[in-house]
């Protein structure tokens, strides 16, 4: 009797993990409807606006597909109970991420150096972006060697850096997004600061939810 009233317990944690892809999904919203809309404006001819990618269009391409599958397919590598279902699934679709984040992450910062600086951007959002870059790079190799040696717990850490930089974007939609809605276009120095609290917040939430989820499993 004992066994049967515990067992109904998985499936409401699992409708409870739900919630976990639903908002990495949300969030992944904005940038990914950004993308496709960048695509169909390169494929429409070349314009003053489209310059910069059109004349050179294999970096904003691979950055567009490389960030999309990153954060649409990793969104699910945070599930717990989708993890522990299928972890043929996790290790299968970890060979696709490693390979698409670093495509978006590399691309990025390849365009950040060699492409022209857009009118709203200044040289401090350069930086940032080769930096965040880099540690979204450093995050997926350190997370591919962490589990190579079988350290699941390290792993986890970097590949959660690695995702909090990739959603960015989305982050920065929410918090540069009511400033273009009612405001204007920021540029200079506030879009900077703007974009580069959203990456912060996103590794300051990411490393604050991993270690709060391994300490649940010590105990």
């Amino acid at each position: 009797m004992t066994t049967t009233a515990l067992r109904p317990a998985a499936p409401t944690r699992t409708r409870r993990d739900w919630w976990i892809p639903a908002s990495l999904l949300a969030l992944t919203f904005v940038p990914t409807a950004a993308g496709a809309a960048r695509l169909v404006d390169l494929s429409s001819g070349r314009t003053e606006e489209n310059a910069r990618f059109f004349d050179l269009p294999v970096p904003i391409l691979v950055h567009i597909v490389g960030a999309t599958t990153f954060c649409v397919l990793g969104a699910f590598q945070f599930m717990p109970s989708f993890r522990r279902r299928r972890p043929r699934w996790h290790r299968w679709s970890g060979r696709v991420l490693v390979p698409a984040g670093l495509a978006a992450a590399l691309s990025g910062m390849w365009m950040a150096a060699f492409a022209e600086l857009p009118v709203h951007d200044n040289t401090a959002l350069m930086w940032f972006r080769l930096l965040f870059g880099s540690i979204m790079v450093a995050g997926l190799v350190l997370g591919l060697v962490a589990i190579r040696r079988r350290d699941v717990r390290t792993h986890q850490r970097w590949m959660a850096r690695a995702y909090a930089v990739a959603q960015g974007a989305g982050t920065q939609a929410v918090v540069l997004g009511p400033m273009v809605l009612f405001v204007d276009q920021p540029g200079g120095t506030l879009k900077a600061s703007g974009m580069a609290f959203a990456w912060v917040l996103n590794l300051a939430v990411a490393e604050w939810l991993v270690r709060r989820s391994q300490s649940r499993r010590r105990v």
